[in-house]
């Protein structure tokens, strides 16, 4: 009975590193609202939450919020189809709210005067495996970058404005994604 359990231990390990393996790094296109291609996003899996690697051009120049959103899908010139911010608890929106912070919540970046970002920041939390905090669960999320500063309390975006840039965090070919079926689904109303 031990040998049988082991082997199904080391069974299930294996599957789950070549899950991860097949996950990670993860690398997407960002478009901007016209439907160009204005960089990517590199996602790859680590021990306290997913590494995200940030390369974009054609920014406006200061500090842009970031965060990830709930629905695989990054339809111009809005990208309101993306949802609200990834949150699997229940908390309120901000990394300086003190009943916060959304899952998909990041730090701010900054754009150089050139309209250039080369960023990394962590996912604390968050996975490229399966479960209730995967970046990948169901048919994925996306990726959206705001036109002003995240202030980390407000809600229910921190007050950061349009949506500027998109990207779909997806296992499937391509990144631009489909409508959800219900976009009002969602449980509260976002900037």
């Amino acid at each position: 009975m031990k040998k049988l359990s082991f082997a199904l231990v080391l069974v299930l390990l294996l599957l789950a590193s070549c899950q991860s393996d097949d996950r990670s790094p993860l690398d997407l296109t960002i478009y901007n609202s016209s439907d160009d291609s204005i960089g990517t996003v590199k996602l790859s899996e680590e021990s306290d939450g997913v590494k995200v690697e940030v390369s974009v051009e054609g920014l406006e120049p200061g500090l842009h919020g970031i965060h990830v959103h709930e629905f695989p899908t990054c339809e111009g010139p809005d990208f309101k189809s993306a949802g609200n911010h990834f949150d699997t608890e229940g908390n309120e929106h901000g990394l300086m709210h003190p009943d916060g912070a959304h899952l998909g919540d990041m730090p701010n970046i900054e754009v150089g005067e050139d309209g250039t970002v080369e960023a990394e920041l962590t996912l604390s939390g968050a996975t490229l495996t399966d479960g209730k905090n995967s970046l990948l669960q169901q048919d994925g999320t996306s990726i959206v970058i705001h036109e002003k500063q995240d202030d980390g309390v407000s809600q229910p975006a921190g007050d950061a404005g349009n949506r500027i840039a998109c990207g779909v965090i997806s296992l499937s070919e391509g990144n631009q994604g489909e409508a959800p079926t219900d976009p009002t689904e969602s449980n509260e109303e976002e900037e």
